[in-house]
């Protein structure tokens, strides 16, 4: 058994893509380190792999990266460290490195409900900020992440509803669009019941997202309440708006209310707990909520009205509006608003609004699909695997998918899927496409008003943004590989016009090495800590000499900066090749050192997660060291190799490299 046991928990508000994707990046960084990791899952299934007491008891830590309520009471006691669900995603090895070092410390996590150890160390987080952290900024950071991780919470047990709801309520439509109507000569039995099946679950989108915020907030006290004065709102037709307001106003209310009852002796435990609470707080909180809907009512409606009202206007506004909000953060809070406008909307019978959301939805990982299928060359082995899979996943309206490549680089490929989700939703607004579903993408096409158009408009959002993206890619690609072959060739120059002497290359007593005999097993090192190109090269220099081949490490570090400082080595997909001759390296060497996290090049603007780097003593410079560099190089331009090198165990990195070299 591993020395060290790390439990998980993820947990994201769809419970579709970035639990799993969280799930795996967590299991995959254990691995590569030899940790043993138990990872529990909040997906839209719900719970699995479910953490057991003795496997939290003798965990070293645990590490909460959600964006819902995962019951964080159960480790108390325990060296917590509690995130977003997409820092689970991208940085698990740095979670795992302050799981450790809390554990390592002594510090004891918190048992907060959706606050761990990077929260406030009450349960009652949100009341506690200010006595917590005396720093005004962080105290609202950790304000904002509770409120936020309630909010998602409510989200996710929302979706199911609108879900299941919404696509029954549409399948009614397929009989007629007054086929559940006894009055009409359209009416049928089977549509009457979809119509009012689909119509109760789609109707209980308000309260459940009431509810769960409060169940967040305040556990089983708050989500009576919550439930109750939800549907109370969705009565008074505030809307989803009044779902949010009173999902907080009862959290907080019932925490504040529990607070207050604590004074009761114990005697009274259970009267609190089944009379009180629930009395005291429906009365009150009720009766804010029935004050307060008119106002909100107001204000759901107008914001409705205020989107709808382009629809006649000017289609053009509302679909960049459309496309801007559902491509900037594909599934994130942003995506969710105009998403639940979109519902909302539906059940004031705008359909044409929900279609053109759906469009704008569905594009992102099309678009992925797309760039991947039309420029191969420009995308790494896995990437390519993965955009395959988009075209599954934007067909089922799963957004989520485009967030891995996003995240590459989100200055250039956030905007790009704006502007395909923009498109697609123009031209649904303007061809005049219905959706009465809510979700579930192409599956819903038989329901969907001009399915041809929709699709259409869908593939030529995607396709443009799809061929943009494929292009920047591969001209990144080539732009790599050429900055490669030039270092190779100004390496030649250099050293043709230095020593023009064949035998001056190599002097007597200097024997030259061959990659074989200059790269074994303990030169690989993987989740080497750097935070800039200097430390990352301090580190090489320091591998260098601690492994007999240098004696200097600072003369090493010199040689490879004077070496960037002519031209950057970054080459292509994170991999970077510096290399350097000098008086201090006494053996000559290869090195492969992976980064824990990637590493700006400031020579190239380019991030690096990978050096393969080559050290030459000084008498060994000549022609025989550039065909050395060059064969590496050569090497390195299989895609197969790199995907390996930017993933793979020290060992799966070693064995086909040698074999490339040999």
């Amino acid at each position: 058994m591993a020395e060290e046991f790390i439990v998980a928990a993820t947990g994201c508000p769809t419970g579709v893509a970035h639990t799993f994707m969280a799930e795996d990046a967590l299991k995959q960084a254990a691995a590569k380190r030899g940790i043993e990791i138990r990872v529990e899952t909040h997906g839209q299934v719900g719970l699995e792999n479910e953490l057991t007491a003795d496997e939290i008891k003798r965990a070293t830590g645990v590490i909460i990266a959600a964006d819902k309520e995962v019951n964080a009471r159960r480790f108390a006691g325990k060296a917590v460290v509690d995130v977003g669900v997409k820092e689970g995603i991208h940085h698990p090895d740095q979670l795992i490195d302050r799981v450790l070092a809390k554990a390592a410390a002594g510090t004891p996590g918190s048992s907060a409900p959706g606050s761990g150890n990077d929260e406030p160390e009450d349960e009652n987080d949100f009341l506690n900020v200010a006595a917590i952290d005396t720093s005004a900024d962080q105290g609202w950071r950790k304000v904002g992440r509770a409120v936020y991780k309630h909010l998602m919470n409510g989200v996710s047990y929302m979706l199911p509803f609108v879900v299941g709801g919404g696509v029954l309520l549409a399948a009614s439509f397929l009989f007629g669009i007054y086929s559940a109507d006894p009055t009409s000569d359209e009416y049928n039995r089977f549509a009457e019941m979809l119509n009012t099946v689909g119509s109760t679950g789609l109707g209980l989108m308000v309260p459940v997202l009431s509810a769960f915020i409060a169940f967040s907030i305040s556990s089983r006290p708050g989500l009576t309440v919550g439930l109750i004065t939800g549907l109370l709102a969705a009565d008074m037709g505030t809307g989803f708006l009044g779902g949010i307001v009173t999902g907080f106003l009862a959290g907080y209310g019932m925490l504040y209310l529990g607070k207050l009852f604590d004074k009761l002796p114990k005697a009274l435990g259970g009267l609190k707990a089944i009379f009180l609470l629930p009395v005291i707080g429906t009365l009150v909180f009720g009766g804010i909520t029935f004050v307060i809907s008119a106002p909100m009512e107001s204000i759901s409606v107008g914001l409705q009205n205020f989107l709808a009202d382009f629809q006649g206007a000017n289609p053009v506004v509302l679909g960049i509006i459309i496309g801007c909000m559902a491509g900037f953060d594909m599934g994130g809070p942003v995506n969710k608003a105009v998403y639940v406008t979109g519902v909302a909307l539906l059940a004031e019978g705008n359909m044409e609004f929900m279609a053109a959301v759906s469009a704008a939805c569905i594009a992102p990982p099309i678009i992925t699909a797309i760039a991947v299928t039309l420029f191969p060359r420009g995308f790494e082995a896995g990437e390519r695997k993965a955009g395959y899979v988009n075209y599954l996943l934007g067909s089922t309206h799963i957004t989520e998918g485009a967030i891995p490549f996003a995240a590459r680089n989100p200055l250039v490929v956030i905007p790009l899927i704006m502007l395909g989700s923009s498109i697609s939703a123009i031209l649904t607004l303007l061809w005049g496409v219905t959706s009465p579903a809510p979700h579930g993408g192409f599956l819903v096409l038989p329901i969907v008003g001009n399915p041809f158009g929709w699709v259409l408009a869908i593939l030529i959002g995607s396709a443009v943004s799809g061929v943009l993206y494929g292009l920047y890619r591969l001209n990144q690609s080539r732009k790599t590989a050429t900055a490669a072959e030039d270092t190779e060739a100004a390496e030649v120059t250099e050293v043709t016009a230095a020593a023009p002497e064949p035998q001056a290359s190599v002097s007597p007593g200097a024997p030259t090495a061959t990659l074989v005999e200059m790269f074994t097993r303990d030169n690989v090192l993987v989740d080497v800590p750097a935070d800039s190109q200097e430390d990352a090269l301090a580190r090489i220099a320091a591998m260098a000499t601690d492994r007999g081949y240098a004696a200097d490490a600072e003369g090493v570090l010199a040689g490879l900066q004077a070496r960037e400082a002519q031209m950057t080595t970054a080459l292509m997909d994170g991999i970077a090749i510096p290399h350097a001759k000098h008086p201090a390296i006494t053996e000559a060497a290869l090195l492969v050192v992976r980064f824990s996290e990637p590493v700006a090049w400031p020579t190239d603007k380019a991030l690096v997660s990978v050096a393969v780097t080559m050290l030459v003593p000084e008498a060994q410079a000549g022609t025989t060291h550039l065909k050395l560099l060059a064969k590496v190089s050569r090497a390195l331009m299989d895609e197969d190799l790199r995907a390996t090198l930017t993933s793979g165990t020290a060992d799966e990195i070693y064995t086909p490299l040698s074999a490339k070299l040999g």
